[in-house]
């Protein structure tokens, strides 16, 4: 909604810069979204009055001027134009003076002649006819205005104005006007608000002989409101009319037509006006449209109706669309002689409904959308009415038809101050109170205070404590802290765990997605899971979206899998994917299963392998304090590579299975290179992790280092090697690190070599060899009893 502050001032005087103006508007509750300084881009550009005009000497269409600019002497200049004459008072742009557009003046020579300036035309100031009638379209802008040589063109053609656009919310329909915002703006400064009733003195005659109004749909038109003008005269509107229009962002047209917008503005109550001649039967029908009609628009489309869309009709035919468009065949011609005005109510949603049907949302349209003020009909034809008369634009006949076809129920609250002060964390005074709300037009009484019509969106007692605590001012509440005992805030273990989880995942270079907890049978058949597979015993939806969102899932894999094999139909040649993915165990006899978080990792590229995701996974574990996890490999999973997954467990309890992605599933995903993923079930992971890790000091005795290399079964793990390695070693075995594999010549076949670093440390004397030999000896004793494993 835009506001001319030279309007505004009709009503209430603000002494205040734009700036503080928009602020304290703002802080108000009446957000602004910025403010144009009307003319900004003009400067230096004067009335002057031509006082002399010979032809240039060297040009067949050039004139040279002299020209009293309000200085001690004229200036020169050569124009180009031809309608312009002695005497006239024309816009001149000084040599300096800037233009819309960017346009900037320079005083120069044309053909050999001094030019100080130039003389403008319409459209140079960033005007048109609309805004000038009287103006040639073409030529130079030959003022008609009550000015004289020097004074500055902005105030003479209305540009001394700033225009302050406000972003209005829906449920204040109110302040889609200038009175509603007038009324907010006296009220944020404290100053008075000027309104007066409209004033309409008549011509004679009964309206009743002219015009009668029936509305057949009360819930959809609950107030309809007309008067009759005759003997109308089509011309321009006055210049302070089409300024504050322009300043409003309507075109003027003509005086009918302007005042209908006119009031719009300054009422927030659309109107329209019909050619009375054009309403057969002398009546007014509000109903719906009947099967079959059609109606030609004010912009000449022809729309075909439905019966659920409101019309304004006459006897026989539609005239309009209601609170959307007049008709073509009732549209006001320069051989129309007598108007009705309209100014009705019509149901918001209805009027939405209608426009979006037919694609055609007006100003009009815009604001009954918002649910207006059914007593504001009344006022907003008689203020019409005024203007008419005003601009002797034709004679109202005496009369109003106002049929008031629902009750309209006024709405009262108590005024509870302590409960306000209560909610808002204040000691705000009954008589402030008071004061606010009488100011913005409620009426207190007795301590119940009665809401305006046009204030839709008061309904609570906490609606009052805001109109109260946003004129208080929201910025002098002192802060308060909840009553009752502080709680400390913080996460739960589970949510601490997640956000570390989701931390790492990221740092190592993995993705997050978010993905539905819906699957259908179809992507258990893609993982190749049996038909009696326990993960295939899932909860059915109710009334699912289709087969394939129908099931709750069991496991997170599906999911994973399917947003790899979008991202590899992208052509993304390197992913990594994370998810903490909720799964849904269904529990005999119980009406809810065991929700159940998981982290499911999924990756491919050409620097992934079954080993580079073994590494993730053993960061993440080390994360939570699980530091020696155990991989067992796994050949009878159906959607892994029976000879690339391996089983992840740590103090006996599975933590979750990993490998690579079988080439069947891969392929019914559509990836074309080898995928590798991992589920784990994080709630065992948060039961199984150790206790909170407490600081240890290193050992101020020095390490032992000791290298051993042994000759196994080629299908011995290393797992099971260190295992032994570390039992046999005991305490002072702080480290096992593997170094090499080896197979081939000398080494038999069915064997392999693997060699490992190992280190001792003692927390109470420096180790010797006499310390370190018989644990190297028992190791060596355990791994050919375990394992059949032979030093090299």
């Amino acid at each position: 909604m835009k506001l001319s502050r030279k309007w505004l001032s009709e009503f209430t005087d603000i002494k205040a810069t734009d700036k503080e103006y928009a602020d304290a508007m703002t802080l108000s509750g009446s957000k602004v979204e910025g403010v144009e300084v009307l003319g900004a881009e003009i400067s230096n550009v004067v009335v002057g009055r031509v006082l002399t005009i010979e032809r240039h000497s060297d040009s067949d269409h050039l004139w040279i001027c002299t020209v009293d600019v309000g200085r001690e002497n004229p200036i020169q200049i050569v124009t180009g134009a031809q309608n312009v004459k002695v005497g006239d008072l024309v816009p001149v742009a000084l040599h300096g003076s800037t233009l819309p557009g960017g346009i900037k003046i320079k005083k120069g020579n044309l053909r050999g002649v001094k030019s100080e300036g130039m003389l403008c035309s319409l459209k140079e100031l960033g005007l048109d006819l609309h805004d000038f009638p009287y103006a040639a379209e073409d030529g130079i802008f030959i003022l008609q205005e009550d000015c004289k040589p020097g004074d500055d063109i902005k105030g003479v053609i209305g540009f001394d104005d700033s225009v302050v656009e406000f972003e209005i919310t829906n449920n204040r329909p109110d302040c889609f006007s200038i009175i509603g915002l007038a009324r907010e703006s006296a009220v944020t400064f404290g100053t008075e608000l000027k309104l007066k009733a409209p004033e309409v003195k008549g011509s004679g005659g009964d309206i009743m002989d002219y015009i009668d109004i029936e509305i057949e749909d009360s819930k959809l038109c609950p107030r309809y409101t007309a008067r009759v003008v005759k003997n109308i005269k089509i011309e321009p509107s006055p210049k302070w009319m089409r300024q504050r229009l322009r300043a409003s962002g309507i075109r003027p047209i003509n005086n009918i037509v302007d005042i209908t917008n006119y009031v719009m503005l300054e009422y927030g109550q659309p109107m329209h006006a019909f050619d009375y001649s054009c309403v057969e039967g002398k009546k007014i029908v509000v109903r719906t449209a009947r099967a079959g009609e059609t109606l030609e628009t004010l912009d000449g489309n022809f729309r075909k109706l439905s019966t659920d869309m409101l019309l304004i009709a006459d006897a026989y035919r539609p005239i309009g669309v209601a609170g959307v468009m007049g008709g073509g065949n009732s549209e006001i011609t320069d051989k129309t002689t007598t108007i009705v005005f309209e100014s009705a109510n019509f149901n918001g949603v209805s009027v939405r409904k209608t426009a979006t049907a037919l694609g055609m949302r007006t100003d009009a349209s815009g604001r009954f959308e918002k649910g207006l003020d059914p007593m504001g009909t009344l006022p907003a034809v008689q203020r019409a009415c005024e203007l008419v008369e005003m601009l002797g634009a034709g004679e109202v006949v005496d009369g109003v038809v106002d049929v008031v076809a629902a009750d309209i129920e006024t709405v009262t609250l108590p005024l509870e101050k302590d409960k306000i002060n209560t909610l808002l964390g204040t000691d705000i005074s009954g008589q402030f109170m008071v004061k606010v709300l009488t100011d913005l037009g409620f009426t207190v009484e007795n301590g119940i205070v009665t809401v305006p019509s046009w204030r839709p969106d008061i309904e609570h007692y906490s609606d009052i404590a805001e109109e109260v605590a946003r004129f208080y001012g929201y910025n002098v509440i002192e802060p308060t802290v909840f009553r009752g005992a502080a709680v400390e805030g913080g996460l739960t273990a589970q949510q601490a765990a997640v956000r570390s989880l989701g931390e790492l995942c990221r740092g190592i270079g993995f993705t997050e997605i978010l993905t539905y907890s819906f699957i259908g049978d179809s992507d258990y058949d893609k993982l190749h899971i049996s038909p009696d597979s326990p993960l295939r015993k899932s909860l059915k939806i109710l009334n699912p979206l289709g087969d394939d969102t129908s099931l709750m899932r069991t496991t997170g894999l599906p999911s994973m899998l399917e947003v790899l094999g979008r991202n590899s139909s992208y052509r993304n040649r390197e992913v990594r994917l994370y998810e903490l993915a909720k799964v849904y165990i269904p529990i005999d006899g119980a009406i809810l299963p065991d929700e159940r978080t998981r982290l499911v990792l999924g990756a491919y590229g050409e620097n992934e392998d079954f080993f580079s995701l073994k590494g993730c996974l053993e960061a993440i574990l080390k994360s939570q304090r699980i530091t020696e996890p155990e991989f067992t490999a796994k050949s009878d999973n159906p959607s892994f590579h029976p000879g690339r997954c391996a089983e992840i467990t740590f103090g006996g309890k599975v933590l979750g299975i990993m490998g690579q992605v079988h080439p069947k599933v891969q392929e019914s995903y559509g990836i074309d290179m080898p995928v590798y993923a991992a589920e784990l079930d994080l709630d065992i992971i948060l039961e199984s992790r150790p206790p909170e890790a407490t600081y240890k000091p290193l050992s101020r005795y020095p390490s032992v280092y000791r290298d051993l290399a042994i000759v196994c079964d080629a299908d011995t793990t290393v797992a099971a090697i260190g295992k032994v390695i570390k039992l046999a070693g005991g305490a002072l075995l702080k480290e096992v690190k593997l170094f090499d594999i080896y197979t081939g010549s000398p080494i038999p076949e069915g064997k392999k070599s693997a060699a490992f670093s190992l280190e001792f440390c003692s927390e109470e004397q420096s180790l010797t060899d006499v310390d370190v030999a018989p644990l190297m000896e028992r190791i060596l004793e355990l791994l050919e009893k375990e394992l059949g494993a032979q030093i090299r």
